[in-house]
């Protein structure tokens, strides 16, 4: 009974019954696997579409390319093509599309009970790390951009005011802006309290002659792999 759940669905020769319940499951899976990605709030319609329908593609291509060594080097010729086509996609795009990948992948050899079991496991597994703290930043780092004239020493411009109101100050980053006629100075600072004091702010404003300051919480720029 074990041997038959976890066995091939399909046999030596493929049978329309066969490709039926292979594409159904793949749909099932596909459409599960965009409503896992659908929990992080962040997607777009067309993306989702793609995502529940790569299952079943992927299952038909494994399916007819199987034993073919030449239509497999085609096909993989083709997907690479498709790559370059496509535009840029953050982690968690690229990660989702092969997710779906694999899960077609399984489900083209016939073997529906490890496509379950795959999709329950990795499901889990990608909700629990999305809604965890896991790989999340210092909640109480903040990023600071001070833009002062090109005319100020700015080493050691600020530390009385960072010793004053934050527990760490580090300078992350010196750049020029407006021609070189001024210079930005983008800080990681952790502040002795959550709320931002309006005295930090108009200490800096006075160092720096009232030129733009900024102070937001840390992102995570780098979302692409």
């Amino acid at each position: 009974m074990l041997d038959r759940l976890t066995g091939s669905v399909i046999g030596a020769q493929l049978t329309l019954s066969g490709v039926l319940l292979c594409t159904a499951a793949s749909i099932v899976f596909g459409l599960c696997i965009a409503c896992i990605h659908m929990l992080k709030g962040r997607y777009n319609k067309n993306f989702v579409v793609a995502l529940a329908l790569l299952p079943p593609m992927v299952q038909i291509v494994i399916m007819l390319v199987n034993g073919n060594i030449g239509a497999g080097i085609a096909v993989a010729g083709a997907f690479s093509l498709v790559r370059f086509r496509s535009i840029p996609g953050s982690a968690g795009d690229i990660g989702s599309i092969f997710f779906a990948m694999a899960i077609g992948f399984v489900t083209g050899m016939g073997y529906l009970f490890y496509g379950l079991v795959f999709l329950a496991l990795i499901g889990a597994a990608h909700c629990a790390l999305s809604f965890s703290r896991f790989g999340n930043g210092d909640p109480d780092t903040r990023i600071l951009k001070i833009v002062i004239p090109e005319n100020l020493d700015y080493d050691g411009l600020f530390d009385d005011l960072f010793l004053t109101y934050t527990d760490s100050a580090t300078l992350d980053r010196v750049k020029t802006v407006s021609m070189g006629s001024l210079y930005e100075l983008t800080y990681s600072v952790r502040l002795k309290s959550p709320a931002v004091p309006k005295a930090f702010i108009d200490a800096l404003r006075c160092r720096n002659g009232n030129l733009n300051i900024s102070l937001s919480r840390e992102q995570t720029s780098a979302d692409a792999l």
